[in-house]
């Protein structure tokens, strides 16, 4: 009876995995710096310290990997738990400040830069992360708001809309001087400073009337 060795029998997975982590790391890289347009396949595979060949193992073209970097990008939504045992101003500012960080974080920019370059050519792929990052950060932010309103701790007719205006007011005056490279990623104090900003006008319009 031969033995198998448990240790080695991941071994080619676990090599393949790194080598797609590789190739994702060095198109991240390029996409980032030069645009979709501006990236090829040589350059990204320069880029990642691999042959074209192997990168046409792993994706039949720049649209295949362009689109896997995107879906890796859509995982780091804001999935922000709100704590029942803390007042709304803590959720909400907590929350403001996790999204802010998200979107305007180093890179970050570049991302949805990229991503809003190329949409009108590839919609699917440019719906598909609004979808998931901008749209899904609302809807999770819609949910506690309804759970609120239905403990009687806010007045809102509209809670989806009442997120949507949320959302952009953590927004004033830091996402678009950071998409257009007007500005740098904002410091964590001004971040602190707008969102508590927006949460106080937040519950100056929606909070219950004591």
């Amino acid at each position: 009876m031969i033995e198998v060795d448990q240790n080695t029998t991941h071994a080619p997975q676990d090599e393949d995995t790194s080598k797609r982590r590789q190739i994702l790391d060095g198109a991240r890289e390029v996409f980032m710096e030069l645009g979709f347009d501006g990236a090829s396949m040589g350059e990204i595979a320069r880029a990642a310290g691999v042959s074209k060949g192997t990168l046409y193992v792993y994706f039949t073209d720049k649209t295949a990997l362009f689109e896997a970097i995107v879906e890796e990008e859509t995982r780091t939504a804001v999935l922000f738990s709100f704590d029942p045992d803390r007042d709304i101003a803590t959720n909400l500012t907590g929350f403001g400040e996790a999204y802010i960080a998200l979107v305007c974080r180093p890179g970050g920019g570049s991302a949805i830069r990229t991503v809003m370059a190329i949409a009108e050519r590839m919609p699917d792929v440019g719906r598909r992360y609004y979808d998931r990052v901008l749209e899904g950060t609302i809807n999770c932010l819609t949910t506690y708001l309804r759970g609120r309103v239905e403990a009687g701790q806010l007045a809102i007719d509209d809670c989806q809309l009442a997120a949507s205006q949320f959302h952009l007011m953590c927004q004033a005056t830091l996402f678009l001087p950071f998409i257009f490279q007007a500005e740098p990623a904002p410091s964590p104090e001004r971040i602190s400073k707008v969102v508590a900003s927006a949460v106080r006008m937040f519950l100056a319009n929606y909070g219950v009337k004591g």
